[in-house]
């Protein structure tokens, strides 16, 4: 099927809540979030929406043709599990679970929803959750987004929603509403444009039913944060492992597959200093021509510009990296068409655990300093 793809304005300004009921001032902003839950409850078509994180692709976590509708519209592998978004702890009871949320969770929860933090739960006999959605693991993930269309679109259609990023399998997560009509016009009906996200990165995934605990994906709640409001078993949690293997199953998206990859050819330098031996060892090596060569660099805190590339400064902190981050991959490579993109490393703290995270998902090749 294909749709003339609308991208309907919403103003994420103007939706507040009053005991977790969305209240709109704005009139435009209301008819097109009604607009687009309408979509959702009426139909299995799936649409584009704004997140504090990165634009998603909504489908009720309810039904399998929702969920397909998902994975067709991405050309996303069956296998790769979605995040389930709820707009309230009632509402994940009411729908969603008849037990009390684990006990390992309430710090986290407490601090982080609603906000950029997946968490992992049982699955029961009787949870009406799509098989699709966990790719018929035993658990889910799910997480209460803060963006105010996001979480006033769930509450308004009173519909868990599975959602992954807004853009087509393996590239770049999108932070723009035009990102996912450049990605998805004509798979999807509508897009809500609520400006650009907040974060940048996907939320940070984590299982807190082993133990101990593991962080399954980084992404807007660092691991730091997670240990010092944690209390107890967090103290000890473990990093999974970047990439599953291919026959392996995994409970969340984001560890397996190639991800977040632009057309050009995206080349990451780790540990290089300003950047400039390496990346003059790199073209000599490669025998790349720059005068026939469209090249970018995306900087931060100590490459330095060159002025036959197409320079883009990510930012120095690890909040302007993170939401700077996919906007220039996309932007260089969709709006500037550039042939190679060197991108430089960041220390794996803080923020950059979830950024070099990415970042070593979308290289092809990486370069170490000496």
């Amino acid at each position: 099927m294909s749709f003339t793809t609308r991208i309907l304005k919403v103003d994420p300004t103007s939706i507040k809540f009053v005991n977790g009921t969305p209240e709109i001032s704005d009139k435009e902003t209301l008819t097109n979030l009604q607009t687009a839950a309408h979509e959702l409850t009426t139909t299995h078509n799936a649409i584009g929406f704004p997140t504090e994180t990165v634009y998603g692709l909504a489908g009720s976590a309810l039904s399998d043709e929702s969920v397909k509708s998902i994975y067709k519209a991405k050309n996303r592998p069956a296998d790769n599990p979605l995040i389930t978004h709820i707009s309230s702890i009632d509402q994940l009871k009411r729908k969603l679970i008849n037990y009390e949320i684990p006990e390992v969770y309430r710090n986290l929860i407490n601090h982080f929803w609603p906000g950029p933090l997946t968490i992992l739960l049982p699955i029961t006999e009787d949870c009406p959750i799509s098989s699709l959605v966990t790719a018929n693991q035993d658990t889910f993930a799910v997480r209460m987004p803060s963006h105010p269309v996001a979480r006033a679109l769930i509450a308004i259609s009173d519909t868990p929603i599975a959602a992954p990023s807004a853009n087509a399998s393996t590239r770049p997560s999108p932070t723009l509403a035009e990102h996912v009509y450049n990605d998805l016009k004509g798979k999807i009906p509508i897009i809500l444009d609520g400006g650009s996200c907040e974060v940048g990165v996907e939320s940070t995934v984590v299982d807190g039913l082993v133990d101990p605990p593991m962080l399954l994906r980084p992404g807007g709640v660092s691991l730091e944060e997670i240990k010092q409001v944690g209390g107890g078993k967090w103290q000890n949690i473990v990093i999974a492992k970047k990439t599953a293997g291919k026959l392996e199953p995994v409970k969340t998206p984001g560890m397996k597959y190639r991800h977040y990859s632009p057309t050009a050819k995206v080349v990451l330098f780790i540990d290089c200093g300003d950047g400039q031996e390496e990346i003059g060892n790199y073209i000599k090596k490669h025998n790349i021509d720059i005068d026939a060569t469209k090249i970018a660099l995306l900087q931060s805190k100590s490459f330095k510009s060159n002025p036959k590339f197409i320079n883009k400064e990510l930012g120095v902190t690890g909040n302007e990296i993170s939401h700077n981050l996919f906007k220039y991959l996309r932007e260089v490579d969709e709006e500037d068409k550039v042939d190679l993109i060197f991108v430089e490393g960041v220390d794996e703290t803080n923020e950059g655990l979830a950024i070099m995270n990415r970042l070593s998902k979308a290289a092809m090749e990486v370069v170490h300093g000496k």
